[in-house]
C-alpha cells in the first residue's frame, strides 16, 4: 500500500468515525508500513487536503459539470486528493498524481458506476487549466476556515492579526525539539543530529530549541533514543520558561499528558527538584513514565488524578503549580487542520471545567509560591476572562510580569496570547500568577 491509498485511508477514516486526523495518520501510516519518505508525503496530502478543502472545493467546482456537494464522499475525497498534488505540489509528476487517483477510485468506489472517468476527466481538466481558474476571494475559501470560526478569532485578535493568522494555520508546523540540558548540550546534540543527516537550525529567540527536518522516523534517530531530546513547540517551553523555575523546587504539573511542560520544569530545575504528573486517563500516565524514563527523569513521578478533584495530601505542597488545561484548541489548528471543522458549541462548554481546575490548583500552591494557567487556544472566555474570574475570587493571588526573551516585547500584565504567524509557534496563552505571603 503507498502514501496515497494510505491519505485516502485516513480522510475515510476522519469523516466517517469522527476521528482526529494526526492521531489515525499516525496509526495507520504503522498499519501500512510506510517507510520514512511514503509517510511524510502521506500526512502532507493527509493535511493538506484537510487545510485546504474549501479551496479545493472552489476549484473542482470549476472543472465539474455538475455541484460539488452531489459527488459521491469518497470520489470527491479523491479529487480532493489528486487536485493537492496538481495545484499544491511541485514535486509530484502531473501523470503520477491522475494516475493513482484513477486507480484509487477503481479500488474504492466500484459501486460508482463510470467513477474512474469521473476522476480521470476532471483531473485532466485540472492540469489543463492549471493557472486558468478563478482563484478564491473570500477567507472561508482562500483560507479553508469557517465563517463562524473566522469571526471568533478575529474578536481575539483584531481586524489586522486575522489573516496572517489563518495563512499560518495552513502551513507545516516546523519539527522543534529542545535539548535535555541535563544529558547533553545544544551544540553536541546538533552536531550529532547532522552526523544522522538531519537538518538542525538553532530556533532564534529560544535557547536551546532545535528546529529539524529530514528527521524520518523521529523515534530512530540515536539522540532520541538515548533521552537527549523531545519534541516540544517552543510556545510550550516558554510557558514553563516563564516560571523562572529553580533547582530543588517541587512542581506539580495538573494536565500534564503527553508530559512535555513536566519534562521542561525537570530540565529548567537542572534535573535537581520533583515533578508530579497528573492526568485523568490511565493510558496517559504510561506515556509520560515512558517518557521520563527515555530522558533519564527518575524525579517525575506520574499520577492519575482528576484536576477538578482535591488531593487533600498536596494542599499548599508544590512551589509551582502548572495548570495546563483542557481546551478548544484552536490555537494548534497548524497541527491538527481538521479542529476548524469541529463544533464550536464545545468553545462555550470548556470555560466552567477551567475554572474548576485553576480553583482547585491554586490550592497546591504555597504561600509565595507561583501557578502558571496556560491554553493552546485563543479565546477570550478560555483565557483572559477565566483569569478574571480566578482573580476576582482569590484576592490572595496576583498577576505578576512574564520574563520574555527578545524579540518579545516587555510583558507588565503578566499574560501573553501567542498569535500564528508572529512568532512562528502554536496560538497559546499564558498567565502567571503568584500567591501572597
Amino acid at each position: 500500500m503507498g502514501a496515497r491509498e494510505t491519505a485516502l485511508n485516513v480522510l475515510l477514516a476522519c469523516r466517517k468515525e469522527g476521528g482526529w486526523s494526526n492521531g489515525v495518520l499516525k496509526t495507520y501510516t504503522a498499519r501500512d508500513r510506510l517507510d520514512s519518505r511514503d509517510s511524510a508525503l502521506a500526512a502532507r496530502l493527509c493535511y493538506g487536503v484537510i487545510q485546504n478543502r474549501n479551496c479545493l472545493d472552489f476549484y473542482l467546482q470549476q472543472l465539474l459539470k455538475g455541484k460539488v456537494k452531489d459527488l459521491h464522499p469518497a470520489i470527491r475525497d479523491i479529487l480532493h486528493l489528486g487536485l493537492y498534488q496538481l495545484y499544491f505540489m511541485d514535486k509530484i509528476p502531473e501523470s503520477a498524481a491522475v494516475n493513482e487517483s484513477v486507480e484509487l477510485t477503481k479500488k474504492y468506489c466500484r459501486k460508482q458506476q463510470n467513477a474512474p472517468g469521473l476522476v480521470n476527466g476532471v483531473l485532466r481538466n485540472a492540469v489543463r487549466s492549471k493557472g486558468t481558474l478563478k482563484e478564491p476571494t473570500s477567507w472561508e475559501d482562500k483560507y479553508s476556515h469557517p465563517g463562524d470560526l473566522i469571526n471568533l478569532l478575529k474578536s481575539y485578535v483584531g481586524k489586522q492579526r486575522i489573516e496572517p493568522m489563518l495563512r499560518a494555520n495552513n502551513t507545516v508546523a516546523p519539527m522543534t525539539v529542545q535539548t535535555n540540558t541535563t544529558k547533553i548540550t545544544t551544540e553536541e546534540l546538533q552536531k550529532k543530529l547532522q552526523s544522522e543527516g538531519v537538518s538542525a537550525e538553532s530556533h532564534p529567540w529560544l535557547a536551546d530549541c532545535l528546529i529539524l527536518s529530514g528527521t524520518g522516523n523521529i523515534e530512530q534517530l540515536t539522540g532520541f533514543r538515548d533521552g537527549e531530546f523531545y519534541v516540544q513547540d517552543a510556545a510550550a517551553k516558554l510557558s514553563v520558561l516563564c516560571a523562572e523555575l529553580t533547582p530543588g523546587q517541587r512542581v506539580l504539573d495538573c494536565c500534564s499528558a503527553p508530559g512535555g511542560k513536566s519534562f521542561a520544569a525537570m530540565i529548567a530545575m537542572q534535573g535537581q527538584g520533583s515533578v508530579v504528573s497528573c492526568d485523568i486517563h490511565p493510558h496517559k500516565i504510561e506515556l509520560i513514565q515512558k517518557g521520563a524514563q527515555r530522558l533519564g527523569f527518575a524525579d517525575i513521578r506520574a499520577s492519575e488524578q482528576d484536576a477538578t478533584a482535591f488531593a487533600p495530601q498536596w494542599e499548599q505542597a508544590f512551589d509551582t503549580v502548572i495548570a495546563d488545561v483542557p481546551c478548544s484548541g484552536l490555537g494548534i489548528i497548524r497541527k491538527k487542520p481538521d479542529i476548524r471543522y469541529k463544533d464550536l458549541s464545545v468553545v462555550a462548554e470548556l470555560p466552567p471545567l477551567q475554572k474548576k481546575i485553576i480553583h482547585n490548583a491554586a490550592r497546591y500552591v504555597k504561600p509565595g509560591g507561583l501557578l502558571l494557567y496556560s491554553t493552546c487556544t485563543l479565546v477570550q472566555a478560555e483565557n483572559e476572562d477565566v483569569v478574571a474570574d480566578f482573580l476576582h475570587t482569590h484576592p490572595d493571588f496576583t498577576t505578576e510580569p512574564l520574563p520574555l526573551p527578545a524579540p518579545f516585547p516587555k510583558n507588565e500584565s503578566g499574560m501573553l496570547a501567542l498569535v500564528p504567524g508572529e512568532y512562528d509557534t502554536d496560538g497559546f496563552f499564558i498567565c502567571r500568577l503568584r500567591r501572597k505571603l
